[in-house]
C-alpha cells in the first residue's frame, strides 16, 4: 500500500480524492486475488462489527418501529384506513429504513474502529512493517473486515427489520387499539420474499462502502492524534453520506420505481 499523495487544493482535493479512493480499490482487488484473504480473521470481525453493534442497533430499531407506527396511524386516520398500519409499517421497514439504519448504525460502531486502528497502525509505522515482512497490508487488514461485515450486516438488517415490525405491533395493538390479526394480515400482505432478499443486497452494498472508504480514510491518516481524529470523523460522514445517497440508486434499481 502506497504512502497517502498530499491533498489536492480547491475543486481538484474532490476528484483527487475520488481518484486515490478507486486506485485504492483496484489495489485492494488486486491485493486479494495475489495474496489470498486470512480466512480465520474472518470471525472475529464479524464478532467485533456483529456482535457490538447489535445492542444500539435493537434500540434504534424497536422506537423507529414505534414511531412508524404512530405516524402510520395518524395519517390513516384520517382516510379511514388504521388497519393499514401494519403494512406502512413493514413496506417502510423492510424497503427502505432498515438496511440503512442498520449501515448507520455499523458505520458509526464499527466503521470509526477500523478507521483508527488501521490509522494509528500507519502513523505509528506497522503498516509498513508489515510491507517489510511480506505480508500485505490490503489482504491482511482490508479483506478479514470486509468478509466480516459482509457475514454480519445482512443478518442485522433482517434483526432490524423483526425489531421494527415487533415494536409497531406492539403499539398499534396496545396503545393504538388496532386488531393484532390485522395489523399482521396487512404487515405480510405488504411484502413479500423478494423484498427481504433486496434488503440482503442493500446491506451487502452498503457493508461494502462503510469498510473500503473507512480502511481508506485510516490509511491516509496523517500523523498525530489530530490525523486519526480526522480520519476517524471523516470515515463515518462519508460511509453514512453515500449509503444515503446510493440507496435511492439501489431502490430505483430495484423497484423500478413501482412500488
Amino acid at each position: 500500500m502506497k504512502a497517502p499523495r498530499p491533498a489536492a487544493g480547491g475543486l481538484a482535493a474532490p476528484v483527487a480524492s475520488l481518484g486515490d479512493y478507486g486506485l485504492f480499490l483496484y489495489d485492494f482487488a488486486v491485493a486479494v486475488l495475489r495474496h489470498g484473504v486470512p480466512w480465520r480473521e474472518i470471525l472475529a470481525q464479524a464478532y467485533a462489527i456483529g456482535v457490538r453493534s447489535l445492542p444500539i442497533l435493537l434500540v434504534i430499531s424497536s422506537f423507529v418501529g414505534t414511531n412508524l407506527a404512530l405516524q402510520g396511524h395518524a395519517a390513516f386516520r384520517a382516510l379511514g384506513g388504521e388497519r393499514l398500519v401494519g403494512m406502512f409499517v413493514s413496506l417502510a421497514g423492510v424497503r427502505e429504513l432498515a438496511p440503512i439504519i442498520a449501515a448507520s448504525m455499523v458505520a458509526a460502531k464499527a466503521g470509526t474502529e477500523m478507521a483508527s486502528q488501521i490509522a494509528v497502525m500507519r502513523i505509528r509505522e506497522q503498516i509498513d512493517a508489515l510491507e517489510v515482512m511480506a505480508v500485505n497490508s490490503l489482504a491482511w487488514l482490508v479483506a478479514p473486515r470486509l468478509g466480516g461485515i459482509l457475514l454480519v450486516l445482512p443478518a442485522l438488517t433482517l434483526i432490524a427489520i423483526f425489531s421494527m415490525v415487533g415494536s409497531g405491533y406492539l403499539v398499534a395493538v396496545h396503545q393504538l387499539g388496532i386488531s393484532g390479526h390485522s395489523f399482521m394480515s396487512f404487515a405480510v400482505e405488504g411484502v413479500g420474499v423478494v423484498d427481504f432478499w433486496y434488503g440482503v443486497v442493500k446491506a451487502m452494498v452498503f457493508g461494502l462502502v462503510i469498510v473500503t472508504v473507512s480502511c481508506w480514510y485510516g490509511f491516509r491518516a496523517t500523523s498525530g492524534p489530530e490525523g486519526v481524529g480526522r480520519a476517524t470523523n471523516l470515515a463515518v460522514v462519508t460511509s453514512a453520506i453515500v449509503c444515503v445517497a446510493i440507496n435511492y440508486f439501489l431502490s430505483e434499481l430495484l423497484y423500478g420505481g413501482a412500488g
